[in-house]
């Protein structure tokens, strides 16, 4: 009897652990991912991959591009949202040098991502995989912003938001030329930017045109522009936004935008953000791993670019494409530039 006695108590015990536990686990998965998230001041330092949606993931082996380079300046520092899957911080490089070839003096760069992507504390309801970048349309001075210039400076709308057309003194070539760039690289799929803007590079682009079908109208976007690249190789659980409609996207689908029905007050402005009820049970379970995986050894190790270079493991097919091919120019409609390659972190800790 004492010995069945023991016996049930153990089972009482055990079964209360495992209560507590699951109770544990479920209030782990109803907290907020946005202040999980939020708190993370450095990346996953495991392999560069996006989990899940743009708008519902996260994403590991981030790095940062640095605060400044000879062809661009990070704004809003504070925010820590430099940070980006390595294809997306090479392809915002790329872009800065390129764009200086075509006249535009400089990239100044909004958001990126957090750290470890997910869902952000405020602002974006993308932005969560490391593969969305915003892009100021004022164009970078040629001194170095303070940081209180960086966090207080206005960038410039260039739309009037009465007629929702651009306002013509402000619009110039140089912009055309900066949204061509951005939109010639075949990692980008689409650039979204005010129906405003898209309807003046309907109206005023002569020659090739193709690359307008990459520039989408959506609300906002009147002071910078956002480029979106596609799941990156080594991503399996990367979902894939709808491709693009065929056609310039100067038809009947534009002019929408130029009538009452997208500019109603909205009926419901109380209603929660996404950001704001999202929790860990609502994104994928990988985003879990990348909340609990190790911190880099530095942030100067995860920075991109580097006084130094990564070591490069040819086991490492991420590493591997990189090194081999960067980020392909063939279907570019510029005249190609000189390659770095894709971005890692480095020393890597053992998976």
């Amino acid at each position: 009897m004492r010995a069945l006695r023991g016996t049930m108590a153990r089972g009482v015990a055990m079964l209360a652990a495992l209560s507590t536990l699951t109770f544990a686990q479920d209030a782990v998965a109803q907290e907020l991912a946005k202040n999980l998230f939020g708190a993370h001041q450095l990346p996953a330092a495991t392999q560069p991959q996006s989990i899940g949606f743009y708008s519902k993931g996260c994403f590991s082996g981030g790095v940062a591009i640095a605060t400044d380079g000879p062809t661009w300046q990070a704004m809003r520092l504070s925010r820590n949202r430099r940070w980006g899957h390595p294809a997306m911080i090479s392809l915002i490089e790329k872009l800065s040098r390129d764009a200086v070839q075509d006249g535009w003096p400089g990239l100044l760069l909004g958001d990126i991502s957090q750290p470890r992507g997910g869902p952000m504390l405020t602002g974006h309801a993308s932005h969560q995989i490391g593969l969305d970048a915003d892009i100021w349309f004022t164009p970078m001075p040629d001194r170095r912003l303070t940081p209180q210039e960086r966090e207080n400076m206005s960038a410039t709308s260039l739309v009037n938001e009465k007629t929702h057309r651009v306002i013509d003194r402000l619009w110039t070539p140089a912009h055309e030329r900066l949204l061509k760039r951005a939109a010639s690289y075949p990692e980008v799929e689409r650039i979204l930017v005010n129906p405003g803007i898209k309807k003046k590079l309907c109206d005023t682009v002569k020659g090739d045109r193709a690359w307008l079908r990459k520039i989408r109208p959506f609300w906002g976007h009147d002071y910078h522009f956002h480029v979106r690249i596609g799941c990156q190789p080594g991503s399996p659980d990367c979902k894939r936004q709808a491709t693009v409609a065929a056609g310039e996207g100067c038809d009947k689908s534009l002019a929408w935008w130029f009538t009452e029905e997208p500019w109603r007050p909205n009926q419901n402005p109380d209603a929660p953000k996404a950001r704001d009820v999202m929790t860990m049970a609502s994104l994928p379970k990988a985003c879990r791993a990348v909340l609990e995986a190790p911190d880099p050894v530095s942030i100067a190790a995860v920075t991109y670019p580097s006084a130094g270079a990564p070591t490069i493991s040819r086991a490492d097919p991420i590493a591997a494409l990189a090194a081999s091919d960067g980020l392909s120019t063939a279907v570019s409609s510029f005249a190609a530039t000189p390659e770095y390659g894709a971005p890692l972190p480095f020393p890597r800790p053992a998976d």
